[in-house]
C-alpha cells in the first residue's frame, strides 16, 4: 500500500469517527489534522473540500456495505437468517464500539442541510439497502420463510427504519444491549413460526 492511500486512509477513517459522534457540521480539517497529526494543507491535498472528503467516504462505506452484502448472499442462508446475520453484525458493531452508528444514517439526519453532491450519495446508500432488503423480503414471501403484513418494498423500509431507530435508542440510552431489545420483535413478526 503506497503512502498516498495510508494517509487518505487514515484522513477517511478519522473523518468516519468524527462524523458518528458530531456529524457532518460537526468537525472540520482542523479536528482531522489534529487526530492524524498531519497539517490541514496535507488534508486538502488529498480532499480539497470537505464535500470532497465526506463524498468519497461515503462511496467507500457503500463499497464494504456491498461487499458485505454479497457475502450475506453467498452464505446460501435463508432470508430470515439473512436479516438476523444483518441485525448481529450491527448489535457486534454497536457492543464493541466499532461502529457504533451508521454514517449513512447520521448524515441523513443532516440532509437538507448536506453539499448536494454529499447527498446524493447518501440517498443513494439507502436506496442501495432498500433494493437489497426487498429482494431479501420478496425471497422470503415466495418461498414462506418470512411473515410479511405489507408489501415487500413496505416490509424492507419498515425493517430498515427500524434498525436505525434501534441504533438511535442504544444511543440515546448509553445501552448497546438497546440494538437488541428494539430489534428482536421486529425480527420475531417477520418470522414464518411467529404467532399471527
Amino acid at each position: 500500500m503506497s503512502n498516498l492511500s495510508t494517509t487518505s486512509d487514515v484522513i477517511l477513517a478519522s473523518a468516519r469517527a468524527l462524523i458518528v459522534n458530531g456529524g457532518y457540521n460537526g468537525f472540520s480539517y482542523a479536528d482531522i489534522a489534529d487526530v492524524v497529526g498531519i497539517r490541514k494543507a496535507s488534508i486538502h491535498h488529498h480532499f480539497p473540500t470537505k464535500a470532497d472528503l465526506v463524498r468519497t467516504l461515503v462511496l467507500r462505506y457503500r463499497e464494504d456495505a456491498q461487499s458485505g452484502v454479497a457475502a450475506l448472499e453467498n452464505s446460501g442462508g435463508q432470508p430470515l437468517d439473512i436479516l438476523r446475520t444483518y441485525a448481529d453484525h450491527w448489535a457486534k458493531c454497536i457492543e464493541d464500539a466499532s461502529r457504533p452508528f451508521c454514517v449513512c444514517a447520521m448524515l441523513a439526519s443532516e440532509l437538507p442541510s448536506l453539499p448536494p453532491e454529499v447527498a446524493t450519495e447518501v440517498t443513494a446508500f439507502f436506496r442501495f439497502l432498500s433494493r437489497w432488503l426487498t429482494a431479501v423480503m420478496e425471497r422470503g414471501a415466495v418461498t414462506g420463510s418470512l411473515t410479511l403484513s405489507s408489501p415487500p418494498e413496505v416490509e424492507a423500509e419498515t425493517f430498515l427504519a427500524c434498525v436505525h431507530g434501534a441504533m438511535l435508542s442504544a444511543r440515546a440510552y448509553g445501552r448497546p444491549d438497546m440494538f437488541a431489545v428494539v430489534l428482536h420483535p421486529a425480527l420475531q413478526r417477520l418470522s414464518a413460526t411467529a404467532i399471527q
